[in-house]
């Protein structure tokens, strides 16, 4: 039985996170699948805001795609955050917000110039 449902965007680099999140209740309750995947086959590091806040009665089905590891990593933890500020109280969504679960990382890869070989990088120079 599902009690609240909510979909949430998180993107880090060229990573997208599309989740979805369900309410249960005590069957079947924190399942994280990310790709058809279990979240702990998927990823190799560990960071999920339901750890950090203590909740379990939440299951996740995220699909993610573009980027690396590191980049989808960062881009389901922002869509998780995202996700459960609609349902957490005034206290945990700051609590969120201090460690920066709720904070979006812009920075993406400097586009290149003419004239350069890569963003910055420039031919070598010769004298004569």
């Amino acid at each position: 039985m599902i009690f609240k449902f909510f979909e949430a965007i998180g993107k880090r680099k060229c990573s997208i996170a599309k989740i979805s999140l369900f309410s249960t209740v005590k069957y079947n309750c924190g399942v994280i699948n990310i790709n058809g995947k279990h979240a702990y086959e998927y990823l190799q590091k560990n960071c999920n805001p339901f750890d950090f806040l203590k909740i379990k009665n939440y299951n996740v089905c995220i699909y993610v795609k573009g980027g690396g590891l590191i980049g989808q990593a960062e881009a389901i933890k922002l869509a998780i955050s995202r996700a459960l500020k609609s349902f957490l109280r005034k206290k945990k969504i700051k609590k969120l917000k201090d460690f920066g679960f709720l904070t979006r990382n812009s920075s993406c890869k400097e586009r290149r110039k003419y004239g350069l070989k890569k963003a910055r990088k420039a031919p070598q120079y010769s004298k004569r």
